[in-house]
């Protein structure tokens, strides 16, 4: 039987008085994609440092493919993919190039790393770039290298630190249709992100950290149901604190969020009546998502800063 992926046990890291990971445990099976989601500074990229043994922690215990961590991590790092949060390619070499070195890195030879290429190539989409200089791919090619590069040494385990940060809706999907193949073909992926659609299409867990504490775990549907429940409306224009103590009586929750009042409740047409009288305002309603559920258990929205 193969070792749990990732084990962490009550961990804290605190850079001077600034706590960054606060408590935290979690625990990645074999072959799913966990997320960790939260909004920058909640401590996501920090796990991804010390699961790789590039942080130590202050205390607490972690495990990763069955190897102690920092103590035995080269060992672990050896079965590991990395993407790290910014692209660190050699913008002078190829793509190819890029491929060879990074292979080079895993003790790897010539003939298994050209063994290895054409698939990654493929794997990436980018057959017709072997030869191009990585400076002048755009910005989503250079995110799906970068995948790529991280299995060169084919790895039982993927660390993910928000990997479609900075790229266009249309990039973004690409890198989540290959992320989902790399599930398919059974690796297990620890996924930092702060994007809502990214965790729901793709983590089958998640935990929702803020300022480095887990506020909650589960998949995605257990979070929006257990959390938020059916839909939810949204309100903008007029004074959302006045409108909050209008329908407070008629939801089961409201919260203010900057301009906007989100409201709760089973029945959202019934919950709508007291504001026939209130023209100019805005009024949606959708299904609930991650976004509501972090909203609920802070009491603000994820930002991306």
């Amino acid at each position: 039987m193969s070792p749990t992926p990732i084990t962490f046990t009550n961990v804290r890291k605190s850079y001077g008085n600034n706590s960054v990971v606060n408590g935290l445990s979690f625990r990645v099976n074999s072959g799913e994609c966990f997320g960790l989601l939260g909004p920058n500074g909640a401590g996501k990229s920090t796990v991804a440092r010390m699961v790789l043994g590039m942080a130590q922690p202050d205390a607490g215990t972690i495990t990763v493919l069955g190897e102690s961590i920092p103590t035995r991590a080269r060992l672990a790092r050896a079965r590991i993919g990395v993407v790290p949060q910014f692209d660190n390619l050699e913008p002078g070499f190829t793509v190819q190039e890029n491929l060879l070195i990074f292979g080079r890195y895993f003790g790897m030879s010539t003939a298994e790393i050209d063994a290895a290429i054409p698939s990654l190539l493929e794997f990436a989409h980018l057959e017709s770039k072997a030869k191009a200089r990585v400076s002048e791919l755009s910005g989503g090619m250079k995110r799906r290298l970068t995948i790529a590069r991280a299995l060169i040494n084919d790895p039982q385990l993927l660390v993910m630190d928000e990997p479609s940060t900075g790229l266009d809706p249309h990039a973004r999907h690409l890198i989540w249709e290959r992320l989902r193949l790399l599930l398919a073909r059974g690796k297990t992926i620890l996924l930092t992100t702060h994007f809502m659609e990214e965790a729901e299409r793709l983590c089958d867990r998640l935990c929702v950290i803020e300022k480095g504490r887990s506020i909650t775990e589960g998949s995605p549907n257990e979070l929006i149901e257990q959390q938020i429940g059916g839909h939810v409306m949204e309100i903008y224009g007029g004074n959302p604190h006045d409108l909050h103590s209008l329908l407070a009586p008629h939801v089961s929750r409201a919260v203010v969020s900057g301009e906007a009042l989100f409201c709760y409740a089973s029945d959202l047409e019934k919950a709508r009546a007291p504001l026939l009288d209130h023209a100019g305002l805005r009024v949606l309603q959708r299904p609930a998502n991650l976004e509501d559920v972090f909203l609920r258990l802070t009491g603000h929205e994820i930002k991306d800063s």
